[in-house]
């Protein structure tokens, strides 16, 4: 049995969605669904069990045996906006230590969700070798619980016994409950869809010119082969950045959504809000070294290829992963 926390969330259930292609459907899914339509992402999902996110990790804590080989941590709040840090701390950092705490002591597979939003305003560069965690500056709350967490697993020396996925820029089927938290595409397409035309931040940085700020965009279908990948292989484990590696610009990302849409490019460059200015990131690229050192060589979609895929079969077509 695998455990999939999260596993309603855009990343959860996109891995729920790939194991039922693997044929495997022996799944407990933990997440808390509230008030948000995420539950229509579990609709076309096959698992065995749904546990409240809250009663799953009190069953832990009180030693309640569950008959479970691995544990797919992608369970978080991911708003980078977030200001309760206290809630931060509790939701994403000791909730994901009580997770590995069991995984270590009964010998059960544990991968976790970790982020690129550690690396801060990128001074250091973007490389997942554990020795520079110490030395991250996060940018906001999210990132540092995130951080957080990777500092106590080095610290604890259980990370050559877990894996860790930095994840950088995702976008794909099942972002829609997200509210501010989706990805620009998703974004995007809606306002290509009601009004014609994208705006985009303009640049306070005098090295890009508007709409060149650049990311590394990853298409979640290569965040959930890569993730599995981990699962399938036990012996390999530390922190590892999932990203394309290859840094593109939202000028080249509204563009690709346009073609795929068979739309004129239209983009209209508006100030960035005075809230964001000091927490924006302005060049965010993976260093993959490690992840392929650690065997994962297969080819990762190219940003173009991913949006096609996404608008064209998904979001034109209002689908979900299952459908």
């Amino acid at each position: 049995m695998i455990v999939v926390t999260g596993g309603a969330g855009f990343i959860g259930s996109a891995v729920v969605w790939r194991l039922n292609k693997l044929s495997e459907d022996k799944i407990i899914i933990v997440d808390e669904l509230g008030n948000e339509d995420k539950w229509k992402n579990l609709v076309a999902l096959n698992f065995s069990d749904f546990i409240n996110k809250n009663e799953f990790i009190n069953k832990i804590k009180e030693g309640v045996e569950f008959d479970i080989d691995s544990i797919i941590h992608m369970g978080a709040n991911s708003s980078t906006t977030e200001g309760d840090a206290d809630y931060l701390l509790s939701n994403n950092y000791e909730y994901t230590k009580t997770l590995a705490e069991y995984c270590i002591v009964n010998d059960k597979r544990f991968i976790y969700a970790s982020s690129a939003a550690t690396y801060g305003n990128g001074t250091l560069g973007f490389d997942d070798d554990i020795n520079l965690c110490g030395k991250l500056r996060p940018l906001n709350m999210y990132g540092y619980s995130k951080n957080l967490f990777d500092l106590w697993a080095i610290k604890r020396g259980i990370l050559n016994k877990i894996a860790g996925m930095k994840y950088f820029n995702v976008y794909g089927p099942n972002e829609y409950h997200k509210g501010d938290m989706r990805s620009v595409v998703h974004k995007a397409f809606e306002q290509i869809t009601t009004s014609g035309k994208v705006k985009l931040f303009k640049s306070r940085n005098p090295e890009y010119k508007d709409g060149e700020q650049k990311r590394d965009f990853i298409y979640v279908k290569d965040v959930v082969d890569i993730t599995l990948f981990f699962l399938e292989n036990k012996d390999k484990n530390g922190l590892f950045n999932v990203g394309s590696g290859v840094a593109r610009t939202w000028n080249d990302l509204v563009t690709a959504i346009f073609n795929a849409m068979n739309k004129p490019v239209n983009i209209e460059y508006i100030e960035l809000p005075e809230h964001l200015a000091e927490k924006y990131q302005y060049f965010t690229e993976a260093k993959l070294d490690r992840i392929k050192k650690a065997g994962y060589t297969n080819p990762i979609n190219s940003l173009e290829d991913g949006i096609t895929d996404y608008v064209k079969n998904y979001l034109l077509r209002k689908k979900f992963f299952g459908y």
